[in-house]
This record gives structure tokens, C-alpha cells and sequence, in this order.
């Protein structure tokens, strides 16, 4: 009998659960570079809400970013130090908790924050503890049909009146929906996301809100999130809109009226001589503020995988539109190691020098080696992540218009989640990729031991005996034959499980369940044979993504129970965690939980639900384990990247012992 949302660890509360497990004095600690000298990309956890402002008073530019997501939210000060107009800031400094939907607008020459609703009067002494009521929220919000995400206020004095107005970006997620919207040949059928600009009018102190903000005769209508900005961009003397979207590009609108009265004209997109401006991920920000003090009004726009960069404004406008130069992101002195959004972590010799290195992806579809350069005061020392090549060109992986069930808002994400093991017997390391598509490809090394190289990706090849090839039901493409499609963003776990000298793979099949798909040699190929389960939960049987239980009944172990975009998902690693001789399955839960092996009866191992590892809430969406030993005791410890793409390391209770 199932007994569906027996949430176990449900809604992620800590409240009722005790850690067995977890030494008293032992947590995950987040893995800094151990390296002096270095910089990196500047980056924060999730989602960059940028705040350029002086925050010191020392006459330069410092930058403040409100980021959410767990467990690295927060307000940081990046501070610059050395005065220069493009700085290598310094490490961040967490001053508050996350605030949630922050906007920064420069009134005068100087910055002013606003959250929906409220201006923050105090904010670099109080932060958002003192608000000043603008306009109620819900008269905004009720003119949309559904989900709002981006909620976005900010302060203009929009017809040159010497009073300030408001003007509100909010999105409107009714037509789109989410999921599972694709016809059979691989069209969106929902609508487009909606992202609306609103006048909210200072009219002698009374606020009045006015509607939405055409341009050409339309209401402004950009794809989500539409971060409004007002300012003299063309440097013509009166005040232009540029707006981002919630994928990667920014809309410029002309004002072709006057300064007192606004005439916007249709929207075109940002470009300069290289094609349209770009950043490199999704739910971008922008600030309009003259960064570099040049006279010229710059952007300093935020990515969703914690990035922060500059677009100079050069002055000069061609074609009608201002030119920009290319995103450049911003550096900072190396903390954290960090690897954009939903690290995938797997720990390797990569280069064959004795150490244990991570290869690494992430919801951008990358795919990173950050080298272990040795130890370092006890822990190992880390180089800058640097993106792995194939045919000379860096890895990434995107779904673009249709290859993800939640639709073409994710466009440029990939969620590369990976294994690295010799799959085709040659005594190299290759690398096996699960992605947003669910389509399990390698990547054969064709280098050497100490200096791989990566050849174009091919197919993970099955002998399937069906007419048909298997793929999750709510696909709408269709996979060619031999290849493996199964479900989405879940670790391809390969490895010797039967110890005949051929590398396996241990995955969830199309249904959710963990399986075992065995390597063959057929002739010259080597071929994984059709899935099989052979694990069975001995206590529970059905799990979500997040390792709610779903089916509190013994049986075999479907490890996401789900369907279309809440499928998947499923990230671990296989590892003896516990000393007994057997492997253990360590699944993405609240941080990571034990899946004890309990033995093999009549073929089918026995498996038993434990409790997470430790307290330290690590899942936003979820985790990713992978086994590390440093201290080369023989005993496993854990690695974990997180969604904030940071990576948390934890020493075996074992190890202390």
C-alpha cells in the first residue's frame, strides 16, 4: 500500500530529525581555494542581485549582492580596495540576511533601495529594517493571472516634475505555466512569459498608478523579468528604458519624446559590432549606473549563477541604439571554490600526478577541472576551475529552445552531471554525461594519462532487445538506436559492480528506479545491456527529488517517483561509508543521506534508508556527492557541491575514531 507524501525529510525541516550518524563536533565546512594570489570570478551563492553603490564613502565604486538559495544567501560587500575602475575586489563580507527582490536607483547621484512596496530609508545602517510605505504591492499584482517570480521597484523621476515616481518590473508566469507543453514535433504550446514595466506617478505626494508603460503604441512585454532601468543612455538629454529578461539579453526602448513627456519607441535588442549582447547564463539583473565615471550611464548586471558583470556604455550610439561593450565578469580575491550554479562534483586523478582532482558540471552546462595543486596547511590547494575542451572548443551543454520539459525559459541551461571512469578499456580516464536532456553521453580521452584530451561526445551505447527504444513517456523526441535516454540531470554512476573487468553503469531508468545496466562485450563493442533493479528498499520504496518518501512500503528502490519536470533529479555516489565490506548508495537528501547496503539476497541487494549525514542544510533543488580522500587514510570522506555552486566537504565519522 502506498502511503504518498509520508514526508520523511518532507519539507526539508530539521525540527524532527535527529543525526545518528553525524559526529556531535563534526558538519560540512564550505572548501576555500587554499590558495593566496589567486583570482577568480567574483561570485556570490544563487541568483546576483546586484547593488553598485560607494559603500565605504572612499569615493570608488563597491558592490553589494543580495543572493538566495541555500545555504550561501545573503547581502555581501565586495569591496574595492585599490580604487581602480574595474578592481579585483576584495573577499566578500556577509553584512545581512538575503532581501529578497532589492533594487537599487540613483536619485541625484545617489543610491536609494527599494523592495516591493517599500523604500528602504536606513539602509546602511538598518539594511531593510526601516521602510517606508510607496504604494500597495497587491495593485500591482492583481493584474496578473499567474506565478510571479520577479517583483522589481524602483525610483525615477519619470517626467522631469522634480518629484520622484515609481516604476514596477514584475513578471507573469499564466501563460507560460511550466511543464510538460511540447507537441510531437517539439513545439512550446503555452505562451510566452511576461515581464511588464508600471508607472506609479508622484502627483503632488499622492501616488497614482498609472498602467503599463507602452512602447510604439504597446505595453512593454519583455520575456520575464524585466529589471526596468531608466537613464540617459544615448546621451540625448532625456531618459531611455533598458530592460533585462529572464533569459540572457537586454531590450533597449529610445524615448523619441522629450524629457517631460516620454515616447517610447518598440523595443530592440542590445548589440554592438559583435551581434547582440549577451551574458552567459539566465535571470540576469541589471543596474543602470555610470560605473567607471566616465559620464557614460553603464549596466552592472547579475547572473543566476552568482556572477556579477560590467557592460561599459562607450558613448557612442550607432544605428539608433548605444554601444555597449561585451559583459566583462568581475574578478575577486579567491575564497570559495565555486563553480557556477548545482555543482556536480566527481573526485579523480585527472592528470595522473598523485592527487585527487574534481571534475565538475553545473546547471550551465559546463564541465570544469579545478586541479589539486597539492597540499597546502592540511587540505589540498586549489587552481581556478577551467573549463574542459572537446574538438578544441569548451564543453557546454544547452537546452535551448525545447530541451528541457520545462520549457524554452530554460534555454540556456544544462545541468552536466557526470562520472569519470576508463568506459572504453584503453587504460585512459573518459567521462560519462547525464545532462537536461537525459541522453547519457562520453567522452573519450584520446590524450595521454598526464594530459587528457577530450574527443566530440558519442552516444552510451544499450542492446536493446525492444522494438522500441526506451525514453521517460513525456519526451517528445524520440532516441536513435543503442542509445540510453533516460531521465533527466542524474548522475551517471559508472564503475565495476560486478567486478568482471568492464565498466558499469548504475543509474535511474526511465521509471525512476535505480538500476543496474551491465557491460557486455559483443565483437568489437562494448554494449550495457537493458536495465535491471536490483535494489530493494527494505523500509521504503518511493522517494522525490528530495528523498521525501513517497511509497513507505518495502520494495524496489524507485528513487524519484515523479513525472516530467519534477522527474530526475537524483544525484549520488557509490562508496563502502560505513566500513562493512559492502557499497553504500550516498543520495542527495537535505545534504546527503546514507543508503545503507545491507547485504545480497538471491541477487538483489538489500538496501536501508538512513538519516542525513549531517545538520548543515546543504538543498535548495539538491545536492551532489562524490567521495574524497585527502588525508589518504583509506576511510571515505564527502564532497558535496551544492546549488549555490559551492562545494562543502565533510570528514567520515570513521576517520576521527
Amino acid at each position: 500500500m502506498k502511503k504518498t507524501a509520508l514526508c520523511l525529510w518532507g519539507a526539508l525541516s530539521l525540527s524532527s530529525i535527529t543525526f545518528a550518524q553525524a559526529s556531535k563536533d563534526k558538519d560540512f565546512k564550505i572548501l576555500k581555494y587554499n590558495n593566496p594570489g589567486l583570482n577568480v570570478d567574483l561570485g556570490v551563492g544563487l541568483w546576483a542581485w546586484p547593488l553598485p553603490m560607494d559603500y565605504d564613502d572612499d569615493g570608488d565604486m563597491d558592490l553589494l549582492v543580495s543572493s538566495q538559495g541555500k545555504p550561501f544567501n545573503g547581502l555581501y560587500l565586495y569591496e574595492n580596495k585599490s580604487g581602480a575602475k574595474v578592481p579585483v575586489f576584495e573577499k566578500q563580507k556577509r553584512l545581512y540576511k538575503s532581501i529578497k527582490d532589492i533594487q537599487v536607483s540613483y536619485i541625484g547621484g545617489q543610491p536609494r533601495f527599494t523592495i516591493p512596496g517599500f523604500e528602504l530609508t536606513d539602509f546602511k545602517n538598518s539594511y531593510d529594517k526601516v521602510k517606508t510605505p510607496l504604494f500597495p504591492v497587491d495593485s500591482i499584482k492583481k493584474d496578473m493571472k499567474g506565478r510571479i517570480r520577479f517583483n522589481q521597484w524602483k525610483l525615477v523621476d519619470y517626467d522631469n516634475d522634480g518629484d520622484v515616481d515609481i516604476v514596477v518590473g514584475i513578471d507573469d508566469w499564466g501563460d507560460y505555466g511550466w511543464d510538460n507543453a511540447y507537441d510531437a514535433k517539439g513545439n512550446w504550446t503555452n505562451g510566452p512569459l511576461h515581464g511588464y514595466v508600471y508607472l506609479i506617478e508622484n502627483v503632488n505626494g499622492k501616488y497614482v498608478n498609472r498602467g503599463k508603460i507602452k512602447a510604439a503604441g504597446k505595453d512593454i512585454d519583455v520575456f520575464g523579468a524585466p529589471t526596468p532601468n531608466f537613464a540617459d543612455f544615448d546621451g540625448d538629454g532625456d531618459l531611455d528604458l533598458i530592460c533585462g529578461e529572464f533569459l540572457d539579453k537586454m531590450t533597449y526602448f529610445e524615448n523619441i519624446g522629450t524629457r517631460e513627456k516620454p515616447v517610447y519607441a518598440e523595443g530592440r535588442l542590445l548589440a554592438n559590432e559583435k551581434g547582440i549582447i549577451k551574458m552567459d547564463l539566465e535571470m540576469i539583473i541589471p543596474v543602470a549606473v555610470d560605473w567607471n565615471k566616465d559620464g557614460h550611464v553603464d549596466l552592472i548586471v547579475g547572473d543566476e549563477d552568482g556572477r556579477v558583470a560590467f557592460i561599459e556604455n562607450t558613448g557612442k550610439v550607432k544605428n539608433g541604439i548605444p554601444q555597449f561593450k561585451d559583459p566583462v565578469y568581475l574578478q575577486q580575491k579567491a575564497d570559495n571554490v565555486k563553480f557556477g550554479a548545482l555543482a556536480t562534483p566527481y573526485s579523480v586523478d585527472w592528470d595522473n600526478d598523485g592527487d585527487e582532482d574534481i571534475i565538475v558540471g553545473n546547471s550551465a552546462g559546463y564541465i570544469a577541472l579545478i586541479e589539486n595543486l597539492g597540499d597546502r596547511n592540511g587540505m589540498p590547494k586549489w587552481a581556478a576551475p577551467k573549463l574542459l575542451e572537446s574538438e578544441g572548443k569548451p564543453i557546454r551543454i544547452m537546452a535551448e529552445s525545447n530541451g528541457s520539459i520545462q520549457g524554452p525559459a530554460e534555454a540556456k541551461w544544462g545541468y552536466t552531471t557526470l562520472s569519470v571512469a576508463d568506459w572504453d578499456g584503453d587504460g585512459l580516464k573518459d567521462i560519462i554525461v547525464n545532462s537536461i536532456f537525459g541522453k547519457v553521453i562520453w567522452y573519450k580521452n584520446i590524450g595521454t594519462k598526464q594530459a587528457p584530451k577530450l574527443a566530440k561526445p558519442q552516444s552510451v551505447k544499450v542492446d536493446w532487445q525492444t522494438k522500441e527504444i526506451p525514453k521517460p513517456s513525456w519526451n517528445w523526441w524520440n532516441p536513435k538506436p543503442n542509445e540510453l535516454v533516460t531521465q533527466w540531470r542524474t548522475t551517471p554512476f559508472a564503475m565495476d559492480w560486478n567486478k568482471d573487468g568492464l565498466t558499469d553503469l548504475i543509474m535511474l531508468d526511465t521509471g525512476g528506479y535505480l538500476s543496474l545496466y551491465e557491460r557486455v562485450k559483443k565483437g568489437n563493442d562494448l554494449l550495457l545491456k537493458q536495465p535491471k533493479r536490483i535494489f530493494y528498499g527494505t523500509d521504503f520504496s518511493g522517494y522525490r527529488q528530495n528523498h521525501a518518501v513517497t511509497d513507505s512500503v518495502p520494495g524496489f528502490l524507485q528513487l524519484n517517483s515523479g513525472k516530467f519536470g519534477q522527474s530526475g533529479r537524483r544525484k549520488f555516489t557509490i562508496a563502502d561509508w560505513d566500513g562493512d565490506g559492502k557499497p553504500d548508495v550516498l543520495v542527495n537528501s537535505l545534504n546527503v543521506t546514507v543508503m545503507k547496503n545491507l547485504g545480497e539476497k538471491k541477487g538483489i541487494i538489500q538496501i536501508q534508508n538512513q538519516k542525513p549525514v549531517a545538520k548543515l542544510v546543504l538543498a535548495g533543488h539538491d545536492t551532489s556527492p562524490t567521495i574524497v580522500d585527502w588525508n589518504k587514510d583509506g576511510i571515505p570522506d564527502l564532497l558535496v557541491g551544492a546549488e549555490d555552486g559551492h562545494f562543502y566537504y565533510l570528514e567520515n565519522p570513521r576517520s576521527s575514531k
